[in-house]
């Protein structure tokens, strides 16, 4: 019987974090210990990096994600063994995982089988505590604002228009909507509010975005919290707890360095969510990890058209970045997920249906070749997989001049990415050209929405309500015309109706509300019925997660 991603996780042989570090070329007079196997990088490190050069930059993102599991986070881990395993210096560069899906839908997301990042429980569960950081600075900014109002309300905030809400790490839909002030004029003034998820906030889109922390303070005070009765923005800045916001995610600002099961180095660092906020670890981290490493793989998340059009239109816009070569993952069960079978039927043998859920793949392929990036498809391969499953894979990918390569890393470690890593170095070591941007800065609001509607998701176009017409515009007049858009929709489809698997198109993408980010600077745009505070399962992961009578944690996946 295989063991569980938990047991062999357990059974590692970790190496002591000062030894991972110097690997890395990290003194350990430069980490922060946190315990024995994970630890901080100092900023003055960091800031004497700036004169190196930067490695080259894969991005690993995948095909749009199906109950049958893709496997993003595993080959990602995957390839970066594989690379080292090859002789070549290589990084990883993660996002932390969020509680909400941990208790959720995954139990996990530190990767699985013999590729995963460890230790696995701490990385899984509060971790170096950045998530709590970054939820406090957020609702620190909550109770200024309702601190502000309660004593007199200078500002002039008007209580219908704020627009911050409170945050939890937690899938809790009941606060999605709540009402704040209850119980008399001790208590404040009663009005409605809500949660967000942590992994949504601002906050830790900014966190993510910043470069140090000059600028994260710069743009934690270009929040709008809110408005006056004349429409007159409020800004976070305007409250005067920048400063305790700041200090507050001093420590959490700093990458952290953890390592993978083949004792390779990791920096795992922030944590949005792809389908509602832009889906990347930090600019810090990922910038870190390019200095010292001759290759760095990171991810993207959910799907290409969520996860990697963010990473491109958004992160390597702001920070200047761009990849070298993409990595699109598959699995040959996914793929018959989006031809039309059913999970109880994955198991067969169905080149039909392969070669009918390939649209979707083909449709991420040529989407990533509009912005001059060359892909490469890894089929994350499972053993009931035939070689003519695969050989479909392989055809149709060649035809839009694509490599696919069978990787086994989830059963063999980097043994199993060895010739993904030969070609993804192949490619990353002839990349030249700029990146192609899906739209320009310049371009207005509405048409950059129209934009990614037409050009990822194979819309015939999209459908606002006057009123968020009205929103756009007002946002374009005020001069915020020049942000990228950040587009929340369901990850399981190019449409927003997340039954629609493969390839579809001709549909209409409905945008029910536009956010202004003003600190992260992009509008999140909010489309279909998807929900910036998630609810659990029926069946939540959280029911299986316990304590052993050694005090072990199990049911973590």
């Amino acid at each position: 019987m295989a063991l569980s991603d938990l047991e062999v996780a357990r059974a590692a042989s970790m190496q002591p974090i000062s030894e991972i570090g110097e690997k890395a070329g990290i003194p350990s007079a430069s980490l922060e210990l946190y315990g024995r196997y994970k630890a901080k990088i100092q900023r003055s490190f960091i800031d004497g990096l700036k004169d190196r050069p930067d490695g080259k930059l894969i991005l690993v993102t995948a095909i749009s994600p199906t109950p049958a599991g893709e496997g993003k986070t595993t080959t990602t881990i995957g390839l970066g063994d594989g690379l080292n395993a090859i002789g070549k210096n290589a990084m990883m560069a993660l996002r932390e995982p969020s509680l909400g899906p941990c208790f959720g839908m995954k139990g996990g997301a530190a990767g699985g089988g013999h590729a995963q990042v460890v230790p696995m429980e701490d990385i899984n569960l509060h971790f170096t505590g950045d998530f709590h950081a970054i939820s406090t600075a957020h609702n620190l900014l909550s109770a200024l604002i309702d601190n502000h109002i309660h004593w007199g309300n200078s500002l002039e905030i008007d209580l219908r228009r704020i627009t911050w809400k409170r945050v939890i790490d937690m899938n809790d839909r009941a606060l999605r909507q709540i009402t704040v002030g209850l119980g008399g004029p001790g208590n404040g003034f009663p009005r409605e509010d809500g949660f967000d998820i942590s992994v949504a906030s601002e906050i830790m889109a900014i966190f993510c975005l910043a470069s140090d922390f000059e600028d994260l303070e710069r743009r934690l005070g270009r929040i709008i919290v809110g408005f006056t009765r004349d429409r007159t923005p409020v800004f976070a800045r305007d409250l005067e707890g920048i400063g305790s916001m700041v200090v507050l995610l001093r420590d959490a600002f700093n990458p952290n360095l953890v390592q993978t099961l083949e004792n390779n180095p990791v920096l795992i660092h922030g944590g949005p969510f792809a389908n509602i906020a832009h889906g990347c670890n930090s600019v810090v981290a990922t910038k870190t990890a390019l200095k010292l490493a001759d290759y760095v793989v990171t991810e993207a998340g959910f799907g290409a058209d969520l996860g990697a059009e963010k990473f491109l239109d958004i992160k390597c816009r702001k920070a200047g970045l761009k990849p070298d070569c993409v990595v699109i993952v598959a699995t040959i069960r996914a793929l018959k997920c989006h031809g039309g079978v059913s999970l109880q039927d994955l198991s067969e043998e169905n080149v039909a249906a392969v070669s009918d859920g390939l649209s979707n793949l083909k449709r991420h392929i040529s989407n990533l070749k509009k912005y001059g990036v060359q892909p490469v498809v890894a089929i994350n391969r499972f053993v009931g997989d035939s070689d003519r499953e695969v050989a479909a894979v392989r055809d149709a990918a060649g035809e839009l001049g694509v490599e696919t390569i069978a990787c086994t890393h989830w059963s063999d470690g980097g043994a199993g990415t060895r010739e993904l890593a030969e070609a993804v170095v192949k490619i990353a070591d002839q990349s030249s050209g700029e990146l192609n941007f899906l739209y320009p800065d310049e371009m207005p609001i509405l048409e950059k929405i129209e934009a990614v509607a037409r050009e990822i998701y194979g819309a015939d176009g999209i459908s606002v309500d006057d009123s968020v017409r009205k929103q756009i515009e007002k946002f374009q007049n005020a001069g915020f015309g020049h942000f990228p858009v950040c587009i929340a929709k369901t990850q399981y489809s190019f449409s927003t109706d997340p039954s629609l698997k493969g390839a579809p198109s001709g549909h209409t993408i409905p945008i029910r509300e536009i956010r202004l980010s003003n600190g992260a600077e992009f509008f999140v745009v909010v489309c279909g019925d998807i929900m910036t505070m998630p609810g659990l399962p029926r069946v939540p992961a959280a029911n299986s997660i316990y304590l052993d009578s050694e005090g072990r944690i199990e049911g973590l996946s």
